[in-house]
């Protein structure tokens, strides 16, 4: 039974950073995508970060040198540092693994299986 649990949302103030960790369970494979993704209310799910097991990296263009996403093979662990943050990153993010793919992950929600249920991010000005 696989199992995505998201913490380290919480509300802040413009400029600063938060953390967001994403534990999974029940899963052990050579074949996987992760990635973050974020919806604002009213808004459609953005895609925000993915990576390979390759730890190949992508970004959406509007967190592009701000975030970053990271994975802790031993802790099973997936990881966003987010610095710098802004007001319009504000919404509730989620983690999603893919089991289908080991690279060019994608940027698509609908290539995810296994998702989390997601930690609220508010970043006020």
């Amino acid at each position: 039974n696989v199992q995505l649990v998201e913490s380290g949302g919480g509300s802040v103030q413009a400029g600063e950073s938060l953390t967001l960790s994403c534990a999974v369970s029940g899963y052990v494979s050579s074949s996987w995508c992760m990635a973050w993704f974020r919806q604002a209310p009213g808004q459609e799910r953005e895609g925000v970060a993915t990576i390979a097991m390759n730890a190949v990296r992508v970004y959406g263009d509007s967190v592009q040198g701000r975030f970053t996403i990271s994975q802790d093979g031993a802790k099973n662990t997936l990881y966003l540092q987010m610095n710098k943050l802004k007001p319009e990153d504000t919404g509730m993010y989620y983690c999603a693994l893919d089991v289908r793919r080991r690279w060019g992950c994608l940027m698509d929600g609908t290539a995810y299986t296994y998702w989390g249920q997601g930690t609220q991010v508010t970043v006020s000005s």
